[in-house]
């Protein structure tokens, strides 16, 4: 049989070969859709815990690798995907691409912007694909959001409030300040949705607050950011999680001057004076086996991926300046030259 090869060189006839690092919710996910679909092959995984490994490995027939670093380095791989803390994610990435291996992240590509610089000038020096996943572009709820906006006319006001009470927090990474990052770093998603919608910002003033219980680790916290963008739209991210919080909140507010946009995750509102109308908003299931799918039909076929990611490294730049803003205490500019 003829071998033919598309997108990134890779043969229709035989499968990519891939590695997992991580075996937690998302790498569940991504391990179920690489061994259902034919065009993917999950060879070996490496995590955290060995007694862990050993079990996801057995669940999926993969082979547990000693460490990530180990993984990296086999020459029986052609993909490596990143499910594991945000501390880590930027070592791997550069490291899968230094032994010349396609890279998924999950978002964050990395908590430091020259981390995650390096790796998109490396991948591009390579002719690798690096694909950091934002599946909230995927969703319903941001396809709706898009799709609205034209209804309210010039949008001058937005505002993304996203805090989860959690009751009794657990000693979990995502608590942990060294682990999971500055709030909007580890949770880029928030302010990815915004650049998105309305391009280059050019201020941002934030200010954090969080109620710790050990050293690196806390029960809560509470991160607020205000954004000015080039196009004159002011913005507004509220992350919040944690045992201070009674009540859970997911509400997205686009105000236009011709209309008024409010979405949940569930629904959404366009109100113009006494008219209301409701608007579907589509499901959030499925949406890492989509992401998997998506970078498949890209090694594969070339086919477009629905995030670049030099767009994910932009909304890494306008969290890393949040970030600067909260420790300084003032409004900053941001860098668009």
């Amino acid at each position: 049989m003829t071998q033919i090869n598309t997108g990134f060189g890779f043969s229709l006839n035989s499968p990519i070969r891939v590695g997992i690092v991580g075996t937690g919710f998302a790498a569940k996910l991504r391990a179920e859709t690489l061994v259902a679909d034919a065009r993917s092959n999950l060879v070996a995984v490496a995590g955290h815990n060995p007694e862990t490994t050993a079990a996801f490995c057995q669940t999926f027939g993969a082979e547990a690798a000693v460490s990530w670093r180990k993984l990296v380095e086999r020459d029986d791989l052609d993909l490596v995907i990143v499910c594991t803390v945000n501390r880590d994610h930027g070592a791997i990435v550069l490291a899968a691409l230094e032994n010349d291996k396609h890279v998924v992240v999950e978002y964050p590509l990395s908590l430091e912007l020259s981390e995650g610089e390096r790796a998109i000038e490396l991948a591009a020096q390579k002719q690798k694909l690096l694909h950091i996943e934002h599946i909230e572009l995927l969703g319903g709820l941001h396809s709706s959001i898009k799709e609205s906006l034209p209804s309210v006319g010039k949008v001058f006001y937005a505002r993304y409030v996203t805090i989860t009470s959690v009751r009794s927090v657990p000693d979990r990474w995502t608590f942990q300040h060294s682990l999971f990052g500055f709030p909007l770093i580890g949770a880029i998603s928030r302010l990815h949705r915004f650049t998105d919608l309305f391009g280059e910002a050019t201020s941002v003033n934030c200010q954090t607050q969080f109620w710790d219980t050990q050293p690196d680790f806390y029960k809560a916290c509470l991160c607020n950011a205000q954004l000015r963008f080039a196009n004159g739209v002011l913005a507004e991210a509220v992350y919040g999680k944690g045992e201070t919080f009674w009540q859970s909140e997911n509400i997205f507010t686009i105000y236009g001057e011709a209309g008024t946009l409010i979405f949940t995750p569930e629904s959404g509102q366009l109100i113009q004076g006494e008219n209301r109308q409701t608007i579907k908003v589509g499901t959030r299931r499925g949406l890492f086996a989509k992401d998997t799918e998506v970078v498949l039909d890209c090694l594969l076929n070339g086919t477009p991926l629905y995030v670049k990611n030099t767009s994910s490294l932009y909304a890494l730049k306008v969290a890393d300046a949040a970030r600067r803003s909260s420790e300084i205490g003032q409004k900053l500019a941001i860098d668009n030259s």
